[in-house]
């Protein structure tokens, strides 16, 4: 039990180097950072695949793979967005995250709905820094660690989404 563990964690050839949580994580980040459902998949096997190259190429395995993996993960929607515009509904997004027996409220739907809109006007580094704040709860030494900016940038950021986003849904009044 032991071997297999340290096995996974170094991620060796034949065993997958994400978990199940660091994948349903990297899957969140994606879709919250824009990334249709249906391009969730390509996503993780991309967050997989670097993490391989990383071991084949003789590098040290990050010192936290999941926090990596979360990074990378906005990294990759944030180049998704570059390369195309979104062509799903926020819906499908927003239905990729949610446990499916587990019944929301019609209010807490309108407020997911209304972050996610908010969320979807944020300029993409202050999306990126949201999402690994506040959904991947990455502390900001860490996202500044991970994203390699100071540590002040990462809170100026996150100080005006968080003000956006607010201003965002008392606009729509739903808070």
């Amino acid at each position: 039990m032991l071997r297999r563990k340290a096995r996974r964690a170094q991620g060796d050839q034949h065993g997958d180097p994400l978990d199940a949580d660091q994948e349903r994580r990297v899957r969140a980040v994606l879709a919250l950072g824009g990334v249709p459902q249906a391009d969730l998949l390509d996503g993780v096997q991309q967050v997989r695949l670097r993490l391989l190259e990383r071991a084949a190429g003789g590098q040290e395995a990050p010192r936290d793979v999941s926090a990596w993996a979360a990074v990378v993960a906005s990294h990759l929607a944030m180049d998704w967005h570059r390369a195309k515009r979104r062509q799903e509904r926020l819906g499908e997004r927003l239905a990729s995250l949610r446990q499916p027996d587990h019944a929301l409220g019609e209010d807490t739907r309108l407020l997911s709905v209304a972050v996610a809109r908010g969320l979807d006007e944020l300029p993409d580094a202050q999306r990126q820094i949201l999402v690994l704040r506040f959904y991947a709860d990455l502390p900001v030494r860490g996202i500044a660690e991970e994203l390699g900016i100071p540590e002040g940038t990462v809170k100026s950021r996150l100080h005006t989404a968080v003000r956006a986003l607010r201003a965002r849904l008392h606009e729509d009044e739903v808070v």
